[in-house]
């Protein structure tokens, strides 16, 4: 593997091989392995940020060096690449179980009948208080299923026999709870890492505290490798920080005194001292926990209904129970059929299928806020984009600057980097960046600065009111005169046009090239592939520009010099016309219209009220993870549907051997909480192919 050395000092080294270079597999597995050799102290690897760090002993050095270089050909124990399941049964639930079964022998096979008896009555209050709290609210749900089952076994004295399910009913209720809490939290675990001892500077000392006992003031001491663990101000320390998990940017920042770090982001070098400004549950990756907490309130619909439906199921356990007693004046038989419902499977296996596949687009670099955008994503037929900064690099750079009348092109980029560095948008980093290479200090010269969203910006620069944007902006809303000759020049360029006008006078503009990115091609085949019937492009750059975009791309529809009015008509225009639409944007200007998309998505290198409005972030600056999500939506829905299937089908068969006596009540319990467990556990399997064996199926 290749990787490159970011800190070496004798007795530790740093290197970086890459985000997303490896798994949190193989970080495990590389730990271990390097902490197996002689002479390294300790390993940690950071497989969100793709670095490893290795403390070592002696002139161990180069042997170091050369497990590095050979580390992707060294037999660990893992797969590169994939997503190895995690154990479903911890070893406090396995000591949980093994109580419980060993508590149930006990009472079976040491305590005479009576108390047996004494103890099943005692243990089957819950199921009625909880069977009869349901029915007083006027709900037949499963509750009154299993309160109804215990109490017909108890009603004909097969005491035993209501132990038997009141056992198998508990077991599976711990291990539906456990993994689903176990799955939430492993989702909350791939967007940030757990920190629960945090190093603290106290009358110059350190101490290791647990983090719940820090307080607002608290200095604490983050060194590299380590998880900033709360939302701070540097005091002192200089580090370079990845803030992948908070902004989507992949390289990292530089930090230093009176800069701000926030919880979750990682130190990949130097070390930094934090002053506490927001205790642990008021950080801003907090508000990340708390979607993913809140994140059921976002069912898909699929799920609303089959839920529904489950629900709606219930009283034709009871109806076909009834029957069956009536018809056989079997009980045995009329307690098999009320032993097996469809609802426990539906609602265990759904949530835990779209908290798995959440999970999984986190570690894939997507960030979902919910089940409902995976059902719509899945379902989209239309992607609209936005050009700049999305379809293009999110790093252009300005190519021309054309001045007019008694302006310099000097004064002209001052001007527009001066005005424009309040702007975040790539567009205005490549003219603020331009500035700085050729030396032009663009101090504040100017009162506040007016933002007109997806229009320009306008201020008063020495008494004189500036106003740079697109040519909507300056010529039409601003009444800006634009003469023939300036107004052919400004067509005549292929690339986007930023004007530029001082108290009324078309004064110049900067000519931005923003390349088309090197994926992108890729990507929109990647997503007709995927079943998308139309791609779209909306821009506000001119008509050449956008042709000369949507040729090298091949897509089939675009619309040039729009404002957002203008792309918000546009989606409402093809939702109107039945067409289920994605909107994919970066920027301000775009966050009108991806609101009135049926999903939106946003850039890693987006502004930040654009993340906030959309439904999907990635993470990456790859537009290819856009074909990665959509499939994962769409292995999701196939998944519900699947398991659905399966629920009707296997549950059907157990009611109709009950019915015939071919199994008895214990067994269809038995075999009922088995599959409903299964299928849990089945539905937190990836969905997503691993890289080799989606090679293998090219």
């Amino acid at each position: 593997m290749q990787y490159r050395i970011t800190s070496d000092i004798p007795g530790r080294i740093r290197v970086r091989f890459g985000r997303y270079a490896f798994t949190e597999d193989f970080s495990r597995a590389a730990e271990d392995h390097f902490i197996g050799l002689n002479g390294v102290l300790y390993a940690q690897a950071a497989y969100r940020t793709g670095s490893l760090l290795i403390v070592y002993e002696g002139c161990t050095r180069e042997m170091v060096l050369d497990e590095l270089s050979g580390l992707g050909s060294l037999s660990l124990d893992f797969v590169p690449g994939t997503l190895s399941p995690e154990p479903l049964l911890d070893n406090a639930i396995k000591r949980q179980l093994k109580r419980m079964a060993l508590k149930r022998v006990l009472i079976r096979y040491l305590f005479p009948k009576p108390v047996r008896v004494a103890l099943s009555v005692f243990f089957a209050l819950g199921y009625f208080r909880k069977g009869l709290a349901q029915l007083l609210k006027g709900r037949l749900n499963v509750d009154v299923l299993d309160a109804s089952a215990v109490g017909a076994a108890q009603i004909q004295g097969d005491f035993d026999t209501a132990s038997s399910i009141m056992f198998l009913l508990s077991v599976a209720d711990l291990i539906e709870q456990h993994t689903l809490e176990k799955t939430r939290s492993a989702l909350a675990d791939s967007l940030v890492g757990r920190v629960e001892q945090v190093w603290t500077l106290k009358d110059g000392m350190e101490i290791q505290v647990h983090i719940s006992e820090l307080s607002l003031g608290d200095l604490v001491v983050v060194r590299a490798g380590g998880v900033i663990p709360v939302d701070g101000e540097v005091t002192d320390g200089i580090a370079e920080v990845n803030e992948v998990s908070m902004t989507g940017e992949p390289l990292p920042v530089a930090r230093h005194a009176g800069n701000s770090v926030f919880a979750g982001t990682v130190v990949e070098s130097g070390q930094l001292i934090v002053s506490v400004r927001k205790e642990e549950g008021e950080t801003r990756i907090r508000r990340i926990l708390d979607l993913i907490e809140h994140s059921e309130s976002l069912k898909a619909v699929m799920q609303k209904k089959a839920e529904q439906l489950a629900d709606k199921l219930v009283p034709y356990n009871f109806l076909f129970a009834l029957l069956v007693l009536l018809t056989t004046r079997n009980t045995r038989k009329a307690l098999s059929v009320l032993l097996v419902d469809y609802s426990c499977a539906i609602k265990l296996a759904t949530p835990l299928a779209v908290l798995s596949a959440m999970r999984e687009g986190a570690r894939n670099g997507i960030l979902l806020r919910g089940g409902k955008h995976l059902e719509t994503l899945a379902d989209v037929d239309t992607f609209v984009f936005d050009k700049t900064g999305t379809l293009t690099l999110a790093e252009p750079h300005v190519n021309k600057v054309v001045a007019f009348g008694e302006y310099t092109r000097a004064q002209i980029l001052r001007t527009a980097a001066c005005i424009e560095e309040h702007f975040p948008h790539s567009v205005a980093r490549a003219i603020v960046r331009a500035a700085k290479e050729e030396d032009l200090r663009h101090d504040e010269r100017h009162a506040e600065v007016q933002y007109i969203v997806a229009h320009g910006i306008a201020t008063m620069l020495e008494g004189r009111r500036t106003v740079i944007g697109s040519r909507h902006f300056l010529f039409e809303d601003e009444s800006v005169p634009l003469s023939k000759e300036h107004e052919e020049l400004i067509d005549s360029e292929t690339e986007t046009v930023i004007c530029l006008a001082i108290d009324g006078e078309f004064c110049g503009y900067l000519c931005v090239d923003d390349p088309v990115r090197t994926e992108a091609s890729a990507a929109i085949a990647g997503l007709r592939r995927t079943g998308v019937k139309r791609i779209v492009m909306l821009t506000g750059d001119g008509e050449q520009t956008a042709r000369k975009v949507a040729d090298e791309l091949g897509i089939d529809i675009w619309h040039a010099q729009l404002l957002p009015e203008d792309k918000v008509r546009i989606i409402e225009e093809l939702r109107a016309a039945g067409h289920k639409v994605a909107m994919v944007g970066d920027g301000i200007n775009d966050s009108p219209a991806l609101a009135a998309a049926d999903v939106s998505i946003a850039m890693s290198d987006a502004s930040d009220l654009a993340r906030e409005v959309a439904d999907v972030t990635i993470l990456m600056a790859n537009l290819n993870q856009l074909t990665t999500a959509r499939r994962l939506a769409q292995r999701l829905m196939r998944r519900i549907m699947n398991n659905y299937r399966f629920i009707i089908g296997f549950n059907t068969a157990l009611v109709a051997l009950g019915a015939t006596d071919i199994l008895s009540p214990g067994t269809s319990a038995l075999l009922h909480n088995l599959s409903t467990i299964g299928l849990g556990v089945s539905g937190t399997r990836p969905l997503l192919a691993a890289p080799q064996e989606e090679c293998k199926s090219k």
